[in-house]
């Protein structure tokens, strides 16, 4: 079998680890993602991971949204389209544009402030709760998420402080985050494959992902009782600094 990217074995192992935790991800604790955006960057380059990983967040939206659909409206969604969808826009014109140590440097960035919102969020709920739900606020979310999802599919953090902020109930936060995400990572694969990080190499190494995302999406919460909440989000921030710093500073 030739393996996409001169992978080896032991990448594919890596890489399946990653899809698992990112059908996790969308079904258990959200900022596992981040632990497959790392391990993407890292085994094939940060500007391939980011055509690498669209395809497969389009396959966990299109199986989550039809389990949260009803928890939510499009009229949730679509004030949140204009400013993201034109930031997804300016944001591929970036990516274009930069090489690949530019990149692993962008997405280590992102990755750190985007485990800075996940603090926040865990830490700081009250003060989150008391920020104004105002247009101001909702642009700017809005930009961020657009930003992070465009050059390292990590925005899920920034809905996560959005959704705070705007005191959406659980179900609604999956309910808004299926439709947004759906309609956003769709709007994202004719950029990313004009730009070639989308082709038949990166799409094959989907398909021998595709097994183990789903495996993740549909095992995300039993895998989760078995293990200790707080640490194994301890074990997940400390990752996360010391993968986001090396994709920063290597």
């Amino acid at each position: 079998m030739n393996l996409p990217f001169d992978a080896t074995w032991t990448d594919l192992l890596l890489a399946s680890l990653g899809a698992v935790c990112l059908g996790v991800s969308k079904t258990g604790f959200p900022g596992l993602a981040i632990i497959n955006v790392l391990l993407v960057a890292e085994l094939f380059g940060a500007k391939n991971s980011v055509g690498i990983i669209l395809p497969l967040l389009v396959v966990c939206d299109l199986v989550v949204y039809p389990l949260f659909r009803r928890h939510a409206s499009w009229r949730d969604v679509l004030p949140l389209l204009p400013a993201t969808l034109v930031s997804v826009a300016a944001a591929a014109f970036v990516l274009g544009r930069l090489d690949d140590q530019s990149a692993r440097r962008v997405i280590g960035g992102i990755i750190l402030l985007m485990l800075a919102l996940q603090l926040a969020r865990e830490f700081r709920r009250d003060f989150l709760h008391h920020l104004p739900d105002s247009s101001l606020f909702r642009r700017f979310a809005c930009i961020l998420i657009g930003i992070s999802t465009m050059l390292a599919n990590a925005a899920g953090p920034v809905f996560s402080i959005y959704a705070l902020v705007h005191r959406m109930s659980k179900e609604q936060f999956l309910g808004v985050g299926a439709r947004l995400f759906l309609l956003v990572n769709l709007f994202k694969l004719p950029f990313l494959g004009g730009l070639d990080l989308i082709n038949a190499t990166s799409l094959k190494l989907d398909l021998i992902l595709l097994g183990p995302l789903l495996l993740g999406i549909f095992a995300g919460r039993s895998l989760l009782r078995h293990v200790p909440q707080r640490l194994f989000e301890m074990l997940l921030y400390l990752f996360s600094v010391a993968s986001g710093l090396r994709l920063l500073l290597a």
